[in-house]
């Protein structure tokens, strides 16, 4: 589980500025509900001088999500809107006194949704969607210009850091080598190398698990789940867990469903949050023995 400030948890608990601003007059929206968040930031701005008068928020998403659109409409409330462009992602996070590093793309979120509304009321274009080739995570529709911007803001140097970042490669993982080859680049313009082998940074505070504590972690998540699969005839078993995969069975009516798919995904979710880690849920090999059997280990 997380570790939650007890800044996080009181805006979050208590969140300042919930809803949408009466005669806003500058809108900005980032995000979808098919990724998992979404948020609306909604601004008074005084024309005379560009200070923002009252900000307001409308989000769905974690707990993160809610407490960092209520700490980015506290930082705001006074600035002008010059002032408001230069607050970082990481400003969000201080002042919350520090966020879950794979709860971080929750601030940027909301750098990014004031990035929009200020835009919107300058009558300038601002759009988070892609020219063709430049979008790297289909999954959660990040491309490569964020990525970037993320890796240079807060001096990344793993595909971890990235997702935790971004949530690029969260998903199916299949962007992975794009996002290394983002890191290639961007660090080389900073005189770094690219180390795909290095472990990214210890979480601070966290002790690492045992192997066993990390069994039972994904055991629990995936018991968890299985109610919800269970009352549409469905079902997981696990299968296999090797290094950063988990190798699952999906059985019953979840067996060669259409969603498949969108269930492991959530079934990863819930793993990498409940972990604190990131893994991948792949379907165990089909085939006379499994993946578990071949290796001789049946988890």
């Amino acid at each position: 589980m997380w570790d939650y400030s007890e800044t996080v948890k009181e805006h979050f608990f208590n969140p300042r500025n919930a809803g949408a601003v009466a005669e806003a007059n500058a809108i900005g929206e980032v995000g979808s509900l098919s990724c998992g968040d979404a948020l609306r930031l909604t601004l008074k701005v005084n024309p005379d001088d560009e200070t923002i008068l009252d900000a307001g928020f409308q989000t769905f998403g974690c707990g993160s999500a809610i407490a960092s659109s209520s700490a980015l409409t506290e930082i705001i409330k006074g600035m002008t809107l010059d002032q408001a462009l230069d607050v970082s992602n990481q400003d969000i996070a201080d002042f919350l006194e520090g966020l879950p590093p794979e709860k971080m793309h929750c601030s940027v979120m909301g750098r990014e949704a004031l990035q929009a509304a200020i835009a919107n009321y300058r009558g300038e274009e601002w759009k988070d969607d892609h020219e063709e080739g430049a979008l790297i995570c289909k999954c959660f529709a990040i491309d490569a210009v964020l990525i970037e911007d993320t890796i240079r803001a807060n001096n990344l140097s793993t595909v971890e850091e990235v997702t935790n970042y971004t949530k690029a490669g969260g998903g199916c993982s299949a962007c992975h080598e794009g996002i290394e080859e983002i890191l290639t680049r961007t660090l080389a313009e900073q005189g770094k190398t690219f180390d795909p082998s290095a472990p990214p940074p210890p979480p601070i505070g966290k002790t690492k698990l045992t192997n066993l504590q990390r069994i039972r972690r994904i055991e629990n998540a995936i018991e968890a789940i299985r109610p919800n699969l269970q009352r549409d005839h469905g079902d997981v078993e696990l299968v296999d867990i090797d290094g950063k995969n988990v190798y699952v069975n999906m059985t019953g009516a979840c067996s060669g469903c259409q969603m498949a798919s969108t269930t492991l995904d959530g079934i990863q979710q819930r793993i990498v949050e409940d972990l604190g880690e990131f893994v991948r849920v792949i379907p165990a090999p089909k085939g006379p023995a499994s993946r578990a059997e071949s290796q001789g280990v049946i988890v």
